[in-house]
Protein backbone atom coordinates (compact mmCIF):
# COMPACT_ATOMS: atom_id res chain seq x y z
CA UNK A 1 0.00 0.00 0.00
CA UNK A 2 1.38 3.38 -0.97
CA UNK A 3 2.05 5.91 1.77
CA UNK A 4 0.41 9.29 1.29
CA UNK A 5 2.85 12.12 1.96
CA UNK A 6 1.53 15.32 3.52
CA UNK A 7 1.23 18.28 1.20
CA UNK A 8 3.60 21.22 1.36
CA UNK A 9 0.74 23.40 2.57
CA UNK A 10 -0.05 21.12 5.52
CA UNK A 11 3.62 20.84 6.46
CA UNK A 12 3.99 24.61 6.42
CA UNK A 13 0.84 25.02 8.48
CA UNK A 14 1.98 22.45 11.06
CA UNK A 15 5.41 24.07 11.35
CA UNK A 16 3.85 27.49 11.78
CA UNK A 17 1.42 26.32 14.47
CA UNK A 18 4.20 24.59 16.40
CA UNK A 19 6.37 27.71 16.21
CA UNK A 20 3.51 29.92 17.33
CA UNK A 21 2.53 27.63 20.22
CA UNK A 22 6.10 27.68 21.54
CA UNK A 23 5.73 31.41 22.17
CA UNK A 24 3.05 30.70 24.76
CA UNK A 25 4.50 27.59 26.43
CA UNK A 26 5.35 28.52 30.04
CA UNK A 27 8.77 27.47 31.27
CA UNK A 28 9.23 25.68 34.58
CA UNK A 29 10.49 28.13 37.18
CA UNK A 30 13.59 27.34 39.23
CA UNK A 31 11.37 27.17 42.32
CA UNK A 32 9.58 24.11 40.94
CA UNK A 33 12.66 22.37 39.53
CA UNK A 34 13.06 18.78 40.75
CA UNK A 35 16.04 18.02 43.02
CA UNK A 36 15.50 14.53 44.48
CA UNK A 37 12.92 12.10 45.84
CA UNK A 38 12.82 8.98 47.99
CA UNK A 39 10.18 6.39 48.91
CA UNK A 40 9.96 3.80 51.68
CA UNK A 41 9.95 0.10 50.85
CA UNK A 42 6.72 -0.68 52.72
CA UNK A 43 3.50 -0.45 50.71
CA UNK A 44 -0.07 0.12 51.84
CA UNK A 45 -3.13 -1.54 50.22
CA UNK A 46 -5.46 0.49 48.05
CA UNK A 47 -8.72 1.74 49.58
CA UNK A 48 -7.25 1.25 53.05
CA UNK A 49 -7.60 3.59 56.06
CA UNK A 50 -3.94 4.54 55.57
CA UNK A 51 -4.61 5.70 52.02
CA UNK A 52 -7.53 7.81 53.23
CA UNK A 53 -5.39 9.34 55.98
CA UNK A 54 -2.60 10.06 53.50
CA UNK A 55 -5.02 11.91 51.24
CA UNK A 56 -6.15 13.98 54.23
CA UNK A 57 -2.56 14.72 55.23
CA UNK A 58 -1.43 15.84 51.78
CA UNK A 59 -4.52 18.03 51.42
CA UNK A 60 -3.71 19.67 54.76
CA UNK A 61 -0.12 20.34 53.66
CA UNK A 62 -1.22 22.02 50.44
CA UNK A 63 -3.86 24.13 52.20
CA UNK A 64 -1.49 25.23 54.96
CA UNK A 65 1.16 26.30 52.43
CA UNK A 66 -1.10 29.16 51.33
CA UNK A 67 -0.39 31.00 54.60
CA UNK A 68 2.62 29.30 56.30
CA UNK A 69 6.10 28.60 54.96
CA UNK A 70 6.41 25.57 57.26
CA UNK A 71 3.96 23.25 58.98
CA UNK A 72 3.61 19.68 60.21
CA UNK A 73 0.60 17.42 60.75
CA UNK A 74 -0.28 14.11 62.35
CA UNK A 75 -3.35 12.24 61.13
CA UNK A 76 -4.58 9.73 63.68
CA UNK A 77 -6.12 6.39 62.77
CA UNK A 78 -8.24 3.73 64.42
CA UNK A 79 -5.02 1.74 64.91
CA UNK A 80 -1.35 2.70 65.22
CA UNK A 81 -0.56 1.34 61.77
CA UNK A 82 -2.91 3.89 60.21
CA UNK A 83 -1.27 6.94 61.86
CA UNK A 84 0.67 9.14 59.43
CA UNK A 85 3.04 12.07 59.92
CA UNK A 86 3.95 14.74 57.40
CA UNK A 87 5.47 18.18 56.93
CA UNK A 88 6.53 20.69 54.33
CA UNK A 89 9.19 23.40 54.33
CA UNK A 90 9.33 26.22 51.79
CA UNK A 91 12.43 28.28 51.13
CA UNK A 92 12.08 31.27 53.42
CA UNK A 93 12.32 33.90 50.67
CA UNK A 94 9.31 32.55 48.75
CA UNK A 95 6.02 34.40 48.67
CA UNK A 96 2.98 32.50 49.94
CA UNK A 97 1.59 31.92 46.41
CA UNK A 98 4.96 30.54 45.28
CA UNK A 99 5.19 28.39 48.41
CA UNK A 100 1.70 26.97 47.87
CA UNK A 101 2.44 26.26 44.21
CA UNK A 102 5.70 24.51 45.08
CA UNK A 103 4.10 22.33 47.77
CA UNK A 104 1.22 21.41 45.46
CA UNK A 105 3.68 20.39 42.76
CA UNK A 106 5.67 18.33 45.29
CA UNK A 107 2.52 16.52 46.38
CA UNK A 108 1.76 15.82 42.73
CA UNK A 109 5.24 14.30 42.31
CA UNK A 110 4.72 12.14 45.40
CA UNK A 111 1.49 10.75 43.98
CA UNK A 112 3.41 9.46 40.96
CA UNK A 113 6.83 8.59 42.40
CA UNK A 114 5.70 7.06 45.71
CA UNK A 115 2.37 5.54 44.76
CA UNK A 116 1.20 3.23 47.60
CA UNK A 117 4.43 3.76 49.57
CA UNK A 118 3.94 4.26 53.32
CA UNK A 119 6.61 6.97 53.30
CA UNK A 120 7.99 9.41 50.77
CA UNK A 121 9.76 12.71 50.32
CA UNK A 122 10.35 15.18 47.48
CA UNK A 123 12.75 18.10 47.36
CA UNK A 124 12.20 20.81 44.77
CA UNK A 125 14.33 23.93 44.49
CA UNK A 126 11.81 25.90 46.51
CA UNK A 127 10.32 23.41 48.97
CA UNK A 128 10.52 20.04 50.70
CA UNK A 129 7.62 17.66 51.47
CA UNK A 130 7.82 14.44 53.46
CA UNK A 131 5.43 11.92 55.04
CA UNK A 132 5.91 8.61 56.87
CA UNK A 133 4.12 6.11 59.09
CA UNK A 134 6.80 6.63 61.76
CA UNK A 135 7.27 10.01 63.41
CA UNK A 136 10.39 11.87 62.31
CA UNK A 137 9.47 15.23 63.86
CA UNK A 138 12.34 16.78 65.79
CA UNK A 139 14.71 13.96 64.84
CA UNK A 140 18.07 15.18 63.56
CA UNK A 141 19.26 13.27 60.50
CA UNK A 142 22.57 14.14 58.83
CA UNK A 143 22.43 11.39 56.20
CA UNK A 144 23.68 12.63 52.82
CA UNK A 145 20.73 12.42 50.44
CA UNK A 146 22.20 14.24 47.44
CA UNK A 147 25.59 15.69 46.57
CA UNK A 148 26.31 17.67 43.41
CA UNK A 149 29.65 19.27 42.61
CA UNK A 150 30.42 21.36 39.55
CA UNK A 151 33.63 21.27 37.50
CA UNK A 152 36.83 22.29 39.23
CA UNK A 153 38.21 25.81 38.88
CA UNK A 154 41.69 24.45 39.59
CA UNK A 155 43.89 26.57 41.80
CA UNK A 156 41.78 29.74 41.63
CA UNK A 157 42.74 30.90 45.10
CA UNK A 158 40.64 34.06 45.04
CA UNK A 159 37.45 32.22 44.09
CA UNK A 160 37.95 29.51 46.71
CA UNK A 161 38.81 32.03 49.42
CA UNK A 162 35.59 33.87 48.60
CA UNK A 163 33.68 30.60 48.73
CA UNK A 164 35.13 29.72 52.13
CA UNK A 165 34.24 33.16 53.50
CA UNK A 166 30.63 32.84 52.35
CA UNK A 167 30.27 29.32 53.75
CA UNK A 168 31.92 30.44 56.98
CA UNK A 169 29.52 33.35 57.37
CA UNK A 170 26.53 31.06 56.84
CA UNK A 171 27.91 28.54 59.32
CA UNK A 172 28.37 31.26 61.93
CA UNK A 173 24.95 32.83 61.41
CA UNK A 174 21.77 32.01 63.30
CA UNK A 175 18.30 31.00 62.18
CA UNK A 176 16.97 28.19 60.03
CA UNK A 177 17.43 30.08 56.73
CA UNK A 178 20.76 31.67 55.85
CA UNK A 179 22.14 33.40 52.80
CA UNK A 180 25.58 34.79 52.09
CA UNK A 181 27.28 36.37 49.15
CA UNK A 182 29.93 38.58 47.66
CA UNK A 183 30.65 39.86 44.18
CA UNK A 184 31.50 36.43 42.78
CA UNK A 185 30.08 33.94 45.30
CA UNK A 186 26.54 33.25 46.51
CA UNK A 187 25.40 30.77 49.11
CA UNK A 188 22.18 29.57 50.72
CA UNK A 189 21.42 27.12 53.53
CA UNK A 190 18.29 26.02 55.36
CA UNK A 191 17.06 23.55 57.96
CA UNK A 192 13.69 21.84 58.11
CA UNK A 193 11.49 23.67 60.59
CA UNK A 194 11.00 20.78 63.02
CA UNK A 195 14.62 21.00 64.23
CA UNK A 196 15.48 23.14 67.24
CA UNK A 197 18.25 25.73 67.12
CA UNK A 198 21.01 23.41 68.28
CA UNK A 199 20.01 20.61 65.92
CA UNK A 200 19.82 23.04 63.01
CA UNK A 201 23.28 24.43 63.73
CA UNK A 202 24.72 20.92 63.99
CA UNK A 203 23.10 19.85 60.72
CA UNK A 204 24.21 22.92 58.76
CA UNK A 205 27.75 22.69 60.14
CA UNK A 206 27.96 19.14 58.83
CA UNK A 207 26.48 20.09 55.44
CA UNK A 208 28.97 22.96 55.05
CA UNK A 209 31.89 20.79 56.16
CA UNK A 210 30.95 18.08 53.66
CA UNK A 211 30.41 20.67 50.95
CA UNK A 212 33.95 22.01 51.34
CA UNK A 213 35.63 18.62 51.68
CA UNK A 214 33.67 16.72 49.02
CA UNK A 215 33.39 19.43 46.35
CA UNK A 216 36.92 20.78 46.76
CA UNK A 217 37.55 23.47 44.14
CA UNK A 218 34.25 23.03 42.26
CA UNK A 219 32.61 26.13 40.78
CA UNK A 220 29.39 25.18 42.57
CA UNK A 221 28.25 22.64 45.11
CA UNK A 222 24.99 21.33 46.58
CA UNK A 223 24.92 19.24 49.75
CA UNK A 224 21.50 17.96 50.80
CA UNK A 225 21.29 16.13 54.11
CA UNK A 226 18.04 14.56 55.29
CA UNK A 227 17.08 17.59 57.43
CA UNK A 228 19.08 20.50 55.96
CA UNK A 229 21.08 21.65 52.96
CA UNK A 230 23.86 24.05 52.00
CA UNK A 231 24.70 25.31 48.51
CA UNK A 232 27.15 27.71 46.91
CA UNK A 233 27.95 29.07 43.48
CA UNK A 234 30.95 31.00 42.16
CA UNK A 235 30.80 33.47 39.26
CA UNK A 236 27.10 32.82 38.67
CA UNK A 237 27.74 29.19 37.69
CA UNK A 238 24.72 27.95 39.60
CA UNK A 239 22.93 31.05 40.83
CA UNK A 240 20.10 31.22 43.34
CA UNK A 241 17.51 33.82 42.41
CA UNK A 242 15.01 35.02 44.97
CA UNK A 243 11.33 34.85 44.15
CA UNK A 244 10.80 38.56 44.79
CA UNK A 245 13.50 39.66 42.35
CA UNK A 246 12.65 43.17 41.14
CA UNK A 247 13.60 42.18 37.58
CA UNK A 248 10.42 40.09 37.39
CA UNK A 249 7.80 42.74 38.03
CA UNK A 250 4.25 42.39 36.82
CA UNK A 251 4.75 45.29 34.42
CA UNK A 252 7.66 43.56 32.73
CA UNK A 253 5.70 40.30 32.50
CA UNK A 254 2.84 42.15 30.83
CA UNK A 255 5.25 43.84 28.44
CA UNK A 256 6.82 40.50 27.54
CA UNK A 257 3.37 39.02 26.90
CA UNK A 258 2.46 41.91 24.58
CA UNK A 259 5.72 41.49 22.66
CA UNK A 260 4.99 37.77 22.30
CA UNK A 261 1.50 38.46 20.98
CA UNK A 262 2.79 41.02 18.49
CA UNK A 263 5.43 38.56 17.30
CA UNK A 264 2.74 35.93 16.83
CA UNK A 265 0.57 38.32 14.80
CA UNK A 266 3.56 39.28 12.64
CA UNK A 267 4.33 35.61 11.95
CA UNK A 268 0.69 35.00 11.06
CA UNK A 269 0.69 37.88 8.54
CA UNK A 270 3.92 36.61 6.95
CA UNK A 271 2.53 33.08 6.78
CA UNK A 272 -0.77 34.15 5.18
CA UNK A 273 1.08 36.30 2.65
CA UNK A 274 3.30 33.35 1.76
CA UNK A 275 0.31 31.01 1.36
CA UNK A 276 -1.51 33.56 -0.82
CA UNK A 277 1.51 33.74 -3.14
CA UNK A 278 1.65 29.93 -3.37
CA UNK A 279 -2.04 29.63 -4.23
CA UNK A 280 -1.76 32.56 -6.63
CA UNK A 281 1.13 30.88 -8.42
CA UNK A 282 -0.73 27.56 -8.72
CA UNK A 283 -3.78 29.30 -10.16
CA UNK A 284 -1.85 30.71 -13.13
Amino acid sequence: MATTLPSLHSLLLTTFLLSLSSLFTPSLSSTDSFVYSGCSQIKYPRNSPYESNLDSLLTSLVNSATYNSYDKFTVMGSSQQDVIYGLYQCRADLSMPDCATCVARSVSHLGVLCSQNCGGGVQLQGCFVKYDNTSFFGVEDKTVVLKKCGPSVGYATEAMNGRDLVLGSMGGATGAYRVGGSTDVQGVAQCVGDLNGGQCQDCLSEAIRRLKSDCGTAVYGDMYLAKCYARYSTSGAHGYSQSNDSSHTEGEKTFALIIGLLAGVALLIIFLTFIRKIFGGEGK
